[in-house]
């Protein structure tokens, strides 16, 4: 009998550890957008989101009352976005977020925050109210120093790489959307 309570403390608990280091939630109305919102207010100095589609507007008003209390947040999003009418990031620019378009030829598909460096949202969920309503969506909130440092690489590779939003605070272009897509420059205000 103690063989087999070793064996299952060796072999099974730093599963189950593991395990309870994952937070899972599904859409529709299964608290995806929540969860997010309750991390975004749990960030005391970053936030580091990399998403392909954001309209949420409680979700971009956590993230404004975050920058208030003085948390930097840096977002890229895909280049579609800057012209995307339900898209929040001409909100977000409003309010002094500086913010970057993927430049690649595919979609800036991925959907991911980093808060803090401990912890990771991620999963299939656009931050929309159609995704939260409407769209079968899952997120998971993972706090595994591995999987995040992974997380952050890639983020900053994706920092990097694209373009800072070519309107300037009032959301007056300073170069044509157009202009910078199809070239594909690092246009700057």
């Amino acid at each position: 009998m103690g063989r087999i309570i070793i064996f299952l403390m060796v072999y099974l608990m730093p599963g189950l550890c593991w395990a309870q280091g994952i937070q899972v939630y599904f859409s529709p109305n299964g608290g995806c957008q929540q969860a997010v919102i309750t991390e975004i207010r749990k960030a005391r100095q970053n936030i580091d989101i990399a998403m392909y589609y954001l309209s949420s507007r409680e979700i971009s008003q956590a993230l404004v009352k975050a920058q208030k209390k003085n948390v930097q947040v840096r977002i890229v999003l895909d280049q579609g976005q800057e012209i995307e009418a339900a898209s929040k990031s001409g909100f977000l620019i409003k309010h002094g977020f500086k913010l970057r378009y993927h430049l690649g030829f595919g979609l800036m598909h991925n959907k991911f925050a980093i808060i803090d460096g401990k912890d990771l949202i991620t999963g299939s969920f656009n931050w929309t109210a159609t995704a939260q309503e409407r769209n079968e969506e899952n997120l998971l909130i993972i706090t595994d120093e591995e999987t995040i440092k992974k997380y952050e690489e890639r983020f900053n590779y994706l920092w990097n790489t694209s373009r800072p939003d070519s309107r300037n605070a009032r959301g007056v272009e300073v170069f044509p959307a157009w202009f910078c897509a199809t070239f594909h420059l690092f246009c700057s205000n």
